[in-house]
């Protein structure tokens, strides 16, 4: 309780720097009673400690009290024992505020910590629900300052701020009881000088809180270029392109406006407790002027003038903050409500009530009449979480008119085409990145619509051209799609990718780090390690997204070859790069501006003459 015992403590400093324009948002229909049910599992805790801010409170008040008895029936009355019993009592009362203190931490840490796991890992698992469409338009920054920022802002809404706000009350209240009791002159005294003392509060706090928004803006800008040249890809293109002394200048300027800013909020800061300082200590020589010619007239006694001017100080920090609370009440409800506006977004994939699984066996995956737009801005995502204005929130053109096509259990359909006419787009319907706008897709005849997630996730494996690595061991890598994969199963798909040699000539095998996104690894060792991931995971559908691009032409022999006997009795979507594969399919598509314009086998298609032809002439026949 000490922040509380003279002037102006943390709490209302930190009051004074908040943005006050969060007073005119709206917060959200309800907001109050959600919040109300996240508290409601800690409502012990939070009754425990709103009892020991109390007892807190009085504990503080006690202690100038105490004193007056001192003077008045001790000292001045010559009574040694009475002196030492209070001063006793005085220091059982400091060993008592120590241990309310500690309590009340303990406390505090209960219910702020859980209550942020709460959030951040109900947060974290609505955000892995949301479609691939979400985080397409997603600032990844927007996004992880939800799980921190504003989390940890609505938890202060349930310590910091509950408790300033149950302390401040309880000590004003106090205070400006015990001192009408002592003397009323006094009291109206002090509350005449209460404007000098707000007034320049007020001031100094609208120009910190603009100070302290503009330092977190610049701090955001820092800390975004620092993020873009730090990462891997930012890295190469900055050693490649960049000038490393504009680069330097160019963070230079930003850290200088850090730094400039950071010097006038530190010194609007210290004029800001030296003007209240100045105040406080007038008030305190005003009382102990007035006080003392009424101590002389007798009108009350010496330690009742030394209790009045230690109360005084415990007067105007409470009412400095509660003079602001307005504004750190919104601030934490603003901070839930933006935790809420993402939990509210629903996700546009969701598993329908009555999923089944899909049926075992051989599979079919079949296209019927399939018709596909993107979904548009306010479908899937918050304005709030993208980093520039977004104008189209209407309906996206159709990518797919119409698709139709099967492919039977244990055959290669090879899908080829343009760029940009929608190959991808196919695929990424069968693992159910995106739902159909019209049509169906459908897996050994059930629409995926109506299978379970974890059934169509098992069954279908899918390997992107720009294979992806998490910043951890090949074999954590490995295991992600197959936990309870042993060291074996995983040499045996490591072998069966053709990659086993390399990773037994590492020095750490399977407890090598692969870097930010595999990128201590080749292209062509990361999608071989991507093959083997799928191995792993054995599924009985293959999406191959160009999956053999980045590979040398001796790569691509072995991985063919170890293709061959991973897709055996499979069913396999592949989007061609390499004439290898296209000469292998049983089934190639021909799409072009969403449509599947021909279809047959290589052969085939090469003899009508027409756009496989062509896109064979032009594209193909130079990577064979």
């Amino acid at each position: 309780m000490a922040m509380m015992g003279g002037g102006l403590g943390p709490q209302a400093m930190m009051s004074f720097r908040r943005d006050r324009s969060v007073t005119k948002q709206r917060l959200a229909p309800g907001t109050v009673r959600r919040i109300a049910g996240y508290a409601r599992p800690f409502s012990r805790h939070i009754a425990a400690f709103l009892a020991l801010v109390v007892v807190g409170s009085v504990v503080v008040i006690a202690n100038p009290l105490l004193m007056k008895a001192i003077i008045d029936d001790g000292v001045i009355a010559k009574r040694q024992g009475v002196v030492i019993a209070l001063a006793l009592v005085i220091a059982g009362l400091a060993v008592l505020d120590g241990a309310l203190t500690l309590a009340q931490r303990w406390f505090s840490s209960r219910i702020g910590e859980g209550l942020i796991y709460n959030l951040r890992t109900e947060v974290f698992d609505h955000v892995q629900r949301m479609p691939v469409a979400f985080f397409t338009r997603t600032q990844t920054g927007a996004l992880i300052s939800r799980l921190n920022t504003d989390v940890i802002g609505a938890q202060r809404a349930l310590t910091s701020t509950l408790s300033s706000v149950v302390a401040n009350v309880v000590m004003l209240v106090l205070v400006l009881g015990a001192m009408l009791v002592l003397s009323w002159q006094i009291t109206v005294v002090a509350l005449v000088l209460l404007p000098i003392f707000i007034l320049p509060a007020k001031w100094v706090g609208r120009k910190m809180s603009g100070l302290t928004r503009e330092q977190m803006e610049l701090d955001a800008e820092m800390s975004t270029m620092m993020t873009e040249r730090f990462n891997v890809a930012g890295a190469m293109v900055a050693k490649l392109y960049g000038r490393p002394a504009d680069e330097t200048a160019a963070f230079g300027d930003k850290a200088g406006r850090v730094r400039d800013v950071g010097v006038t909020v530190g010194m609007y800061g210290t004029v800001f407790r030296v003007a209240l300082g100045l105040v406080a200590a007038l008030a305190t020589a005003l009382v102990y002027g007035v006080g003392g010619v009424l101590a002389v007239s007798g009108v009350f006694e010496l330690g009742t003038l030394v209790a009045l001017a230690a109360l005084l100080m415990r007067l105007y920090g409470p009412l400095t903050s509660l003079s602001n609370v307005h504004v750190d009440v919104m601030t934490a409800l603003v901070s839930f409500d933006r935790v809420f506006e993402v939990l509210d977004l629903r996700p546009m994939i969701a598993e329908r009530p009555g999923a089944v699984p899909l049926p075992g066996g051989p599979v079919s995956v079949e296209f019927d009449d399939v018709r596909f737009r993107y979904p548009s801005a306010s479908e899937v995502s918050l304005a709030s979480l993208e980093a520039v204005a977004r104008p189209d929130t209407g309906p996206g053109h159709e990518v797919l008119r119409g698709v139709t096509f099967t492919a039977r259990p244990g055959e290669m359909v090879a899908l080829v085409g343009p760029s940009g006419a929608g190959k991808t787009t196919i695929t990424g319907l069968v693992s159910r990145l995106y739902d159909v706008t019209e049509g169906a897709v459908r897996v050994n005849g059930l629409d995926v619509r109506d299978a379970t997630l974890a059934s169509l996730r098992d069954t279908v494996g899918v390997v992107m051209q720009d294979a992806h690595l998490f910043h951890d061991t090949i074999g954590a890598n490995l295991r992600y799609a197959r936990p309870g994969a042993t060291d074996e199963e995983i040499w045996d798909a490591l072998r069966a990718a053709q990659i086993a040699d390399l990773v037994l000539d590492l020095p750490e095998g399977l407890e090598t780090v692969v870097g930010d996104r595999g990128h201590r690894l080749s292209g062509g060792e990361k999608q071989r390690l991507a093959l083997a991931r799928l191995l792993l995971k054995a599924p009985r559908v293959v999406v191959l997204d160009e999956a053999t691009a980045h590979l040398d032409s001796e790569s691509e022999a072995a991985v063919q070859q170890a293709l061959k006997v991973a897709l055996a009795g499979r069913t396999s979507l592949v989007i061609a790069h390499r004439l290898s594969t296209i000469r292998e399919a049983d089934q190639i598509l021909v799409i072009q501006d969403g449509r599947v314009v021909e279809r047959g086998r290589h052969e085939e298609l090469l003899a009508r003459g027409e756009v496989y032809a062509e896109l064979y002439r032009t594209q193909f026949s130079q990577t064979s």
